[in-house]
């Protein structure tokens, strides 16, 4: 006998709910990939029985329960979709909210912060430099950039920033228009302050190669 790809993922889906079911009758909760085996066979038969796509739909609805999943599969499976075979050929069949999620059923992935505010690089002894932008056009500078390495169109205190980077959230950063002077925050790097890349100044340990990244600053028009 041979099957075609789309026979052979038929009989897994089939195989997949079938253990669901047999976890179901133990009353073992089921996991994503179980449950969406499970919604997608009955959808499958109930398709092959020439129902209508309204029945199918609405069929979908009334399979599982948010205490017959585990915590969070309900928020996972908030659009299902599958192709079934109809009279009139394959149909994606797609439906929205399959599980209605318990009032306190956990959402995968969701941050929920402590109570309060957090207060941004706590504890860190930084400094405040003026930045003039002497370029032509607008300098990004992003916060995990090493402020002494930035564009050398950028004129500030270099030496007062080794070590620093602008004192703003992970991702954000700071615009610097042409002609325009800025005053920026800056923080000292925290761990093991290691600092590579950039502009190939430091390339080690920030206090270790001071030195050695003032003297490369200086050839490099830097300073």
């Amino acid at each position: 006998m041979h099957l075609t790809p789309t026979e052979l993922e038929r009989l897994t889906i089939f195989t997949a709910a079938e253990l669901a079911r047999r976890y179901l009758r133990r009353g073992i909760r089921l996991a994503h990939p179980e449950a969406v085996a499970f919604l997608a066979d009955e959808l499958l038969t109930l398709a092959r029985q020439d129902a209508p796509h309204s029945q199918i739909v609405a069929h979908a609805a009334t399979l599982l329960t948010a205490d017959q999943v585990q915590p969070g599969v309900a928020h996972l499976l908030k659009t299902f979709s599958v192709e079934v075979s109809m009279a009139e050929g394959t149909k994606l069949v797609t439906v929205f909210d399959p599980i209605q999620p318990a009032p306190d059923d956990p959402v995968p992935g969701e941050v929920i912060p402590e109570d309060g505010d957090i207060i941004l690089n706590a504890g860190r002894d930084g400094t405040v430099v003026t930045v003039l932008n002497t370029g032509d056009r607008t300098i990004q500078v992003r916060s995990h950039a090493h402020f002494f390495e930035v564009n050398r169109a950028l004129h500030f205190d270099r030496r007062a920033a080794y070590g620093m980077r602008l004192d703003r959230p992970s991702g954000g950063g700071m615009r610097f228009d042409p002609g325009i002077a800025r005053q920026v925050a800056l923080v000292p790097y925290a761990g093991t302050r290691r600092i590579h890349g950039f502009a190939g100044l430091v390339e080690g340990q920030a206090e270790e190669m001071r030195d050695a990244a003032m003297a490369r600053a200086r050839d490099r028009g830097y300073l």
